[in-house]
């Protein structure tokens, strides 16, 4: 007899076959990722940001009313703004601060829509609006019409400036091939274009003091040789302008995938580039038309916002537009501290500031690809 402990009396027991193992059950943050209709918290951080901007740009139109040269206390604003009985201070509000704001809000949201839309279809994120030549297009017509035909009202000036605008980007588009026009050969044909028409106008300037005189302050951008009735003008190319770009944004993400996939996408490649280059005349043409060309603002802000947003024009565009119009409001108001009492023209505060915040932001970007 064997011993107990032998391992031939051990009973064996018979050999399963592994079968399928069941998959581990999800944990709850996996379960809270899959369930249906939560937004990411990407999206959820841009949806709590839109509200932000929105109080910094309140924030920025009541510094906009409430600073200027002349001190005024807050009640003195609020009495010119809401109960106004005809005093020296309740004019400066109404006439000049009130005017200023609204135009630099309508300004600021245009440029910025313009950037992103110009950044979109170069699939450039350094592009400029003013790459089109249009603001080349309306400063020849303006410098035109003062130098060559003696007019000398804002109102002739808010005209030539379009119509200037709007023959510079049928050019550009022109010289870029028409329907076969790619975003190199815009480029190429809008700087081409840029460079011969400002060298028209600085020759006219230099040689007429006259029109030298009428477009110094023009030229530099400000807002505050305008009232509300030029507004009124040129808000409905605004608003044209603001539509159009907010119908493009599906397509322009398309687009950004490349022709052929934007293509399999359902988008109409040459029809979405027209469209885009409408717009883009539409707002930097008529904000050219009502404070001069501004710089850096349409390049500075949207190339900003896209560290935050990231490529996607639905969100870049509000973003765009609110921020844009704040950091417009808030230079005009740093153009009057800096140099009471008299001012500085927002077009060069815009111009020094977005000089060194482009600085840092590519120089970041070099830094944080090493």
């Amino acid at each position: 007899m064997l011993p107990r402990s032998s391992p031939l009396s051990l009973r064996r027991s018979p050999r399963r076959s592994p079968g399928p193992s069941a998959p581990p059950s999800p944990g709850p943050s996996a379960r809270r990722a899959r369930r249906p209709g939560r937004p990411s918290s990407r999206g959820a951080a841009l949806g709590y940001g839109l509200p932000a901007a929105v109080l910094l740009l309140g924030a920025a139109a009541l510094l906009s009313v409430g600073i200027g040269t002349r001190a005024l206390s807050p009640g003195e604003v609020w009495h010119g703004l809401f109960t106004p009985s005809g005093t020296r201070a309740d004019e400066i509000v109404r006439e000049l601060r009130l005017p200023r704001t609204l135009i630099g809000l309508a300004a600021g949201a245009a440029l910025g829509l313009a950037g992103t839309l110009m950044q979109a279809l170069t699939r450039n994120p350094l592009a400029d609006p003013g790459i089109l030549g249009v603001n080349a297009g309306a400063a020849t017509a303006v410098v035109t019409g003062i130098g060559l035909l003696g007019l000398h009202s804002p109102a002739a000036y808010t005209w030539l400036a379009l119509a200037g605008a709007g023959a510079a980007a049928i050019l550009v588009q022109a010289l870029a091939g028409g329907r076969q026009a790619t975003p190199v050969r815009l480029m190429l044909a809008g700087t081409a274009l840029n460079a011969a028409l400002f060298a028209y106008v600085n020759g006219l300037q230099l040689l007429d003091l006259n029109t030298l005189d009428g477009m110094r302050f023009w030229t530099l951008g400000t807002l505050a040789r305008q009232d509300t009735g030029h507004l009124v003008q040129i808000l409905p190319f605004l608003l044209a302008g603001t539509l159009l770009g907010a119908a493009l944004t599906g397509p322009l993400n398309a687009l950004a995938l490349g022709e052929d996939t934007a293509r399999s996408l359902g988008a109409h490649v040459a029809r979405t580039r027209w469209l885009s280059v409408a717009a883009i005349t539409l707002l930097c043409g008529a904000t050219t038309a009502l404070c001069g060309p501004i710089g850096f603002v349409g390049l500075m802000i949207p190339h900003a916002v896209r560290a935050f947003t990231g490529p996607d024009v639905r969100w870049m565009v509000p973003y765009s537009m609110l921020l844009a119009s704040a950091t417009l409001l808030l230079s005009d108001v740093a153009g009057r501290l800096l140099a009471r009492p008299s001012e500085i023209e927002v077009g060069v505060v815009t111009s020094a500031v977005g000089g060194v915040v482009l600085i840092v932001l590519v120089r970041g970007r070099r830094l944080s690809a090493r």
